[in-house]
């Protein structure tokens, strides 16, 4: 179950991105301690505490990605982040929907892509990724000067060479979409980190009254 207190997307600065990307444990963790939470009981010996929040699921999310790295030293951190976030469980252990506080399966707003799956991300089939020279168009975009972008990339840029994009044309796997009064096109590009010779078909089940085509269906890894 979803948090009260955890933050709930849309992202207003950065629409076209998926917000939250992930979620994580963070509700009545069982966690070591080198002091107990309630100061009157001081002379406790207990070793653990029960605790919540962002200190309980950031760690969760940081080891998880730490495994990977030790296990796939050559993937990006982007890399890393996309595998966990493709892999990641929609449904509880039940096999019933993550539902919020009400007790109502959760949107998309609630959990992101999900609930992370460890033993899965190892082996997503397919990442996402993203070189930092490819953030210096959206950078540009949202109006930082060159010397701000060059500053973020260690290195100098020219803004006015660059060609704006918003942050859903980034090659992220989630992406929020404004619907407009025009068709709109996004590209992602997949990379086969899994079994050579193998091949994905690509489904999507739209919202009723949108219609989504897909080119291609069908992608074959070497």
């Amino acid at each position: 179950m979803v948090a009260s207190f955890s933050s709930r997307g849309p992202s207003s600065i950065c629409p076209g991105i998926l917000k939250p990307h992930i979620i994580g444990s963070g509700g009545s963790i069982l966690a070591a301690s080198p002091f107990p939470i309630d100061k009157r009981k001081s002379n406790s010996k207990s070793n653990f505490n029960m605790m919540l929040g962002t200190s309980m699921s950031c760690p969760h999310l940081s080891g998880i990605a730490a495994l990977l790295k030790s296990s796939q030293p050559d993937w990006s951190p982007v890399a890393i982040k996309c595998a966990i976030m493709t892999t990641a469980e929609v449904v509880n252990q039940k096999g019933q929907p993550i539902t919020d506080e009400t007790l109502q399966p959760a949107s998309v707003f609630a959990i992101g892509t999900g609930h992370p799956n460890s033993s899965r991300a190892n082996d997503p089939g397919l990442v996402y990724d993203i070189k930092p020279l490819d953030y210096i168009p959206y950078l540009c975009g949202k109006n930082y000067t060159d010397r701000h972008v060059g500053i973020l990339l260690q290195g100098k840029v020219n803004c006015s060479l660059e060609k704006p994009i918003y942050e859903a044309q980034l090659n992220y796997p989630p992406f929020s979409i404004v619907l407009g009064l025009t068709h709109q096109t996004y590209t992602r590009e997949v990379t086969n980190v899994g079994k050579a010779d193998s091949s994905d078909t690509v489904k999507v089940a739209p919202p009723q009254g949108i219609s989504v085509s897909i080119k291609p269906k069908l992608i074959s890894q070497r």
